[in-house]
């Protein structure tokens, strides 16, 4: 199976990176959309860091810059994955109908299968899993009461797993950050030849913050 990834360097299209290259498909290339002001189909921020993921798995990246504005977004990507000769393409969508849909109906178009191996797993057993398989997941940004600057750059663990749940129990936020209250990059992953090595600068405005990769 030929396929292509795409990924935002977070958690949930790493993951959907690691189904396919499990069941041994030849992952061609790893897209991503680089949104230049927001969206609701794709993460934004941080994304330019999956050229170096794709670079330590040992597949090429491809890319274009989006406004994202719903329609032209989804035909950047079209574009590329035009460009390659691919029999479909993998996401991370975990729960969002709205995102599901429309890859879906991108792949009717063009003839592509539309894989989506995460859908609706149980939220706090897909992030204890990714732990316990070798992933270095970091916290890019949060967007939520309950999650303060202290969790901002904080890389997952069984611990940070067990306070992370409380908290959604408490505040009643999505555990697995579904409902966009925080975002991730992926540091390390079972099938990447080393770990990445990055530095940033930490933003925090009183409620909400995000970590920019220098």
């Amino acid at each position: 199976m030929r396929v292509a990834v795409l990924s935002s360097g977070g958690k949930d299209s790493t993951a959907a990176w690691w189904w396919a290259v499990c069941r041994g498909w030849d992952v061609r290339v790893v897209l991503t959309l680089i949104v230049e002001g927001d969206s609701p189909m794709f993460q934004v921020p941080n994304t330019h860091v999956v050229e170096q993921q794709a670079s330590v798995a040992g597949v090429p990246w491809d890319h274009r810059r989006i406004s994202g504005e719903e329609g032209p977004d989804l035909q950047s990507l079209a574009s590329m994955l035009k460009a390659y000769d691919l029999d479909g393409f993998v996401s991370g969508a975990l729960r969002s109908d709205y995102q599901k849909n429309r890859l879906e109906r991108l792949g009717e178009a063009l003839g592509l299968h539309s894989f989506t191996p995460l859908w609706h797993q149980s939220p706090i057993q897909h992030l204890r899993g990714l732990v316990e398989h070798g992933f270095s997941i970091a916290m890019s940004a949060v967007a939520c009461e309950g999650l303060d600057a202290s969790w901002l750059g904080r890389v997952l663990d069984h611990d940070n797993l067990d306070a992370l749940a409380a908290l959604s129990a408490t505040f009643r936020f999505n555990v697995d950050g579904e409902g966009g209250e925080y975002e991730t990059l992926v540091l390390d992953a079972p099938f990447f030849s080393s770990a990445l090595d990055l530095t940033w600068t930490e933003h925090w405005d009183g409620r909400r913050g995000h970590v920019v990769v220098t």
